[in-house]
């Protein structure tokens, strides 16, 4: 129950029967039907870039988008957001950067949203505070129920389970 600290233990213990009664997997695939169809860089880039654009057009502007392997659960990675300054001449150069975990590339398009809008909030709010939740809801209203439900996918898998979503075609 490692992705649900913090929740109450009601939940836990909800959480814990459907593992146990191995149908986790089977209630996240009723409520997500199927995986995204964005598998390269470029494609989420462009996701992203319409979020930003429909949201945040004044925000600092992203030079890289990408989906990063090296990134690990484990190590509560799902997503990062990065500055890289240079000096070039006498001018300071800035560039952002938001990379994306690979295990994003076979769910939902809701998880990969979620994440997405978590990463782009960075953009204007540093820490997790109530503004950082507040510009996420903004972005995405069913923000925290995707979050929820990506952690319980995450204890799905935790618990050995196996990706419930077929690929879209």
């Amino acid at each position: 129950m490692n992705y649900l600290t913090g929740y109450p233990d009601t939940l836990q213990s909800q959480v814990r029967d459907l593992v146990a009664q191995d149908r986790l997997g089977a209630m996240l695939l009723k409520k997500y039907r199927c995986a995204h169809e964005i598998r390269t860089d470029k494609a989420l880039y462009d996701y992203v870039m319409d979020i930003k654009n429909s949201f945040l057009r004044n925000a600092d502007a992203l030079s890289k988008v990408a989906f990063d392997s090296k990134l690990q659960v484990i190590a509560h990675a799902l997503g990062t957001h990065t500055t890289v300054s240079r000096v070039q001449g006498s001018k300071l150069k800035s560039k952002r950067e938001i990379r994306v975990a690979s295990l994003f590339k076979e769910v939902p398009i809701e998880f990969l949203r979620m994440i997405t809008v978590h990463e782009l909030a960075h953009l204007k709010e540093k820490a997790h505070d109530k503004a950082f939740y507040q510009l996420c809801t903004y972005m995405e209203p069913d923000y925290h129920q995707f979050e929820l439900d990506l952690r319980l996918y995450l204890t799905h898998m935790a618990a050995g389970g196996q990706a419930p979503w077929p690929v879209s075609r």
